[in-house]
C-alpha cells in the first residue's frame, strides 16, 4: 500500500472561507486527486457555503467528500455578548462521519448564526453535547482551546479541556490535532499534545491548515486578507500567515514534516475511512398546503382549475383547451407538484385580496394553461400558442419556477403572509455571493498592492463595459489594454494577480428575490446564516433546486407600482377605468414605441432596445414579444 492513498487533508480552507481562503473548489478537488489523495475535507470557518459544490466536484473526480467545518466556540454561552471576556472564541474543527452528522452539523452551524453569532458564529458546549452525534472532532489549530491553553503554559486547564471533548464526542472521536507549518509554538503544543494524548487516551492527528494549493499562491492568500481587512502589502493585518506552509501538500510531504508521529498522519485515512456521507439530490420536498375542507390535494387542484377554464373561456370552452388542461393536470399529478401550484396559488390570491399588484407571469411558467385557469398567470396561453413543456415536462430534472412580480413596494407583505402560514423556521431568504469580477478585482488589488490610483484607474477603465466579462477575455478584446499587459511590468503584474482572484466569492448577502418554504423547519435541510438581519440558507438557489427544495421568486418590480399609482390617478377623474379592461391594439402607444419614448418602461429602456425599436416600427404586441424574444 503507497503512503500516498494513506493520507487525507482533514483541515482545509476553500474560496468560502471569505477573503481568507485561495482554494478554489475545482482546482482543489482536481489537485487532491493529482496527488494520489483517495479524499478530501472541506472545513471552512464558522460556514458550509461551499459544502454542496464540494460534495459534486469531489464525486466528478473520484475523491470521497468529508463534509465539516472549522467552528468557533464561545468562551462562555453563545448568548453571552458582552465585549471584553466573549470577544475571544476557539476555534474547533467538526467533521461528519455520516448522514447523522452531517445533519447534526448543518443544526450547529445554523444556531451559530441564528442564536450565537457575536463578531462571527459561535457555537458552545450546550450546543456540541445536543449535536455531537455522528461528528468527529479535532482540537483545532493553535486558536483552538487545548493550544491556546498549552501556549498560555496551563497545562491543567488543557487537560481539562480535552477531557471534556472527549467526554462530549465518545472516545474514539476526539482526536488532539497536530500540526508543523514550521512555527516555534507548534512545536512546543505538539509536544504538549502527546502528553496529553497518552494521559487521557486520546488519538493524535496530523492536519496542514490548508488556505491556498500550491506554495507559491501565498501571496494570493496574503492579498486576499488585505482586501478583507483594508491593509496594503506589507502591513499587519492581524491574519497574517509567518510562513508559506499553508498549502496542500502530499502524503510524502506530511510524513516528513511529522516523521516522529507517523501514526498521526495515518489516522487521517482511518478518519476518512470512517466519513461516508450521502446527499440526496433531485427528490422534491415539497411543503403541506393545507388543502379547505381537508381534501384531497389533487381534486382540489382540478375542481379550481375546470372552473377557471370556465371562467376565462366560456360555458362551452374549446375542446383543445379542455383536452390541455387535462394533460397538464396529468402531468402536474404524475410529477408530484400538485402542492406546488396550490401554494403558489395560495399567496397570488392573497397579494390579490390585499390589492398588492401582481404581474401577469413571465418565463415558462406563463405556457400553462392550469396556471392561467388557477389564477396563477395572467397571459393566456393557447392564444400566444406557448408551450406548457418548456415549463414541465416528464423528463424535467430540476425543479419548475414560477417567476412572480409584485410591486415592489409591498413585496414583502406577500413574503411575511407566507412566512405566517408556514412559519418563520419553514420559510427563509436564500444567500447569494457578490464575487470579484473583472473591474473589482483589478481595483481590489490595485489598492492592496499600494498602487497610486490613477494607474489603477487606468487599467480598470480599459475593461470593457459588458456582462460578464473576464479579464482573458478583455485582453482579447481590447487591445489597448493587451498593449498595456504586454509592456508596462506594473499593469502586468496587477492583471495577473487579478486574475488569481477573479470570480472569488468577497461576501454573502441576501438574493434579491430568492424565497425557499420547506415541510420540516429549515435547518433541517440545509444550514443558515444571517444577512443583514435576514436568516438566509447557506446554500445558494442552484444548491437548493439540485437539493429538490422549493424556492419562489418573490420579485419586486416597479414597474407594477407605476402603473398601480398611475390607474389610482385615472380613476379619480374615471372611476370606471379597469387597467386589465385597455385595448392592446391603441395604435399611439406603438408610435411611441416607434419614436423611442421608452425610458421608464421595463425591457425596453436601454440604448440597444430602443434603437431597434426605432427600426422595427412595432405595429401590434406580438411585434413588441418578438423584439424582447430576440
Amino acid at each position: 500500500m503507497t503512503t500516498v492513498a494513506r493520507f487525507t487533508h482533514l483541515h482545509v480552507h476553500s474560496e468560502y472561507s471569505l477573503l481568507d481562503g485561495a482554494c478554489r473548489i475545482d482546482r482543489l478537488v482536481c489537485a487532491a486527486a493529482g496527488l494520489g489523495q483517495k479524499a478530501l475535507a472541506i472545513t471552512d470557518h464558522g460556514s458550509m457555503f461551499g459544502a454542496i459544490e464540494f460534495y459534486k466536484a469531489c464525486l466528478a473526480n473520484g475523491v470521497k467528500p468529508i463534509i465539516g467545518c472549522e467552528v468557533y466556540v464561545a468562551p462562555r454561552s453563545r448568548f453571552d455578548k458582552m465585549n471584553g471576556p466573549d470577544s475571544e472564541r476557539y476555534h474547533l474543527v467538526l467533521l461528519a462521519e455520516n448522514d447523522k452528522g452531517y445533519s447534526n452539523l448543518v443544526k450547529l452551524v445554523s444556531d451559530s448564526w441564528t442564536q450565537g453569532f457575536y463578531f462571527k458564529p459561535r457555537v458552545d458546549i450546550e450546543l456540541l453535547e445536543k449535536y455531537h452525534e455522528g461528528l468527529i472532532c479535532l482540537s483545532g489549530c493553535i486558536a483552538g482551546e487545548v493550544p491556546r491553553a498549552l501556549l498560555a503554559g496551563d497545562y491543567d486547564a488543557a487537560r481539562k479541556a480535552a477531557a471534556r471533548y472527549k467526554s462530549i464526542f465518545g472516545s474514539g472521536n476526539y482526536f488532539l490535532e497536530v500540526q508543523n507549518h514550521q512555527l516555534r509554538e507548534e512545536q512546543r503544543v505538539n509536544a504538549a499534545m502527546q502528553r496529553l494524548g497518552a494521559e487521557l487516551d486520546i488519538p493524535l492527528v496530523a492536519t496542514n491548515d490548508v488556505h491556498y494549493i500550491e506554495k507559491e499562491d501565498s501571496k494570493i492568500q496574503q492579498i486576499l486578507l488585505c482586501i478583507q481587512t483594508n491593509r496594503v502589502l506589507g502591513e499587519p493585518t492581524g491574519m497574517d500567515f509567518e510562513t508559506q506552509e499553508y498549502y496542500l501538500k502530499s502524503a510524502d510531504e506530511m510524513l516528513e514534516a511529522f516523521s516522529g508521529m507517523p501514526q498521526a498522519v495515518a489516522n487521517t485515512a482511518l478518519i476518512a475511512d470512517r466519513c461516508s456521507v450521502n446527499i440526496e439530490f433531485g427528490e422534491t420536498k415539497l411543503p403541506n398546503f393545507d388543502v379547505p375542507g381537508g381534501g384531497d390535494h389533487f381534486e382540489y387542484l382540478a375542481s379550481e382549475c375546470r372552473r377557471g377554464l370556465f371562467e376565462r373561456y366560456g360555458s362551452s370552452p374549446p375542446q383543445a383547451y379542455s383536452d390541455r388542461l387535462e394533460y397538464e393536470l396529468s402531468v402536474i399529478d404524475s410529477m408530484g407538484y400538485t402542492d406546488y401550484y396550490l401554494i403558489v396559488n395560495d399567496f397570488v390570491r392573497y397579494a390579490k385580496s390585499r390589492d398588492i399588484p401582481v404581474g401577469p407571469g413571465r418565463g415558462s411558467g406563463a405556457g400553462s394553461i392550469a396556471a392561467y385557469c388557477i389564477g396563477i398567470t395572467g397571459i393566456d396561453p393557447m392564444k400566444y400558442s406557448l408551450l406548457f413543456e418548456r415549463f414541465l415536462n416528464p423528463e424535467r430534472v430540476s425543479m419548475p419556477d414560477f417567476d412572480i412580480d409584485f410591486c415592489d413596494e409591498r413585496r414583502q407583505e406577500v413574503i411575511e403572509y407566507v412566512i405566517s402560514k408556514y412559519g418563520s423556521d419553514h420559510v427563509s431568504q436564500i444567500v447569494t455571493f457578490g464575487t470579484l469580477a473583472a473591474k473589482a478585482a483589478v481595483r481590489d488589488v490595485g489598492r492592496v498592492m499600494g498602487l497610486p490610483y490613477g494607474t489603477v484607474d487606468g487599467v480598470a477603465k480599459l475593461i470593457p463595459f459588458e456582462p460578464g466579462i473576464t479579464l482573458s477575455r478583455a485582453l482579447e478584446r481590447s487591445g489597448e489594454l493587451r498593449e498595456k499587459y504586454n509592456f508596462d511590468p506594473v499593469a502586468h503584474e496587477l492583471m495577473d494577480n487579478a486574475a488569481k482572484v477573479e470570480g472569488m466569492p468577497r461576501h454573502a448577502s441576501k438574493h434579491a428575490a430568492g424565497v425557499v418554504i420547506t415541510k420540516e423547519p429549515v435547518k433541517e435541510y440545509v444550514p443558515l446564516a444571517l444577512s443583514d438581519d435576514f436568516v438566509v440558507t447557506q446554500y445558494t438557489m442552484t444548491a437548493l433546486d439540485a437539493l429538490g427544495l422549493l424556492k419562489m421568486d418573490f420579485l419586486g418590480l416597479k414597474t407594477l407600482t407605476v402603473i398601480d399609482t398611475a390607474s389610482k390617478a385615472v380613476r379619480k377623474t374615471e372611476p370606471d377605468f379597469d387597467i386589465e379592461k385597455i385595448s392592446l391594439e391603441d395604435k399611439k402607444v406603438y408610435s411611441l414605441f416607434t419614436s423611442g419614448k421608452t425610458y421608464g418602461i421595463f425591457q425596453f429602456e436601454s440604448a440597444g432596445m430602443r434603437s431597434v425599436l426605432m427600426r422595427l416600427e412595432p405595429k401590434n404586441l406580438e411585434d413588441l414579444i418578438a423584439v424582447i424574444s430576440l
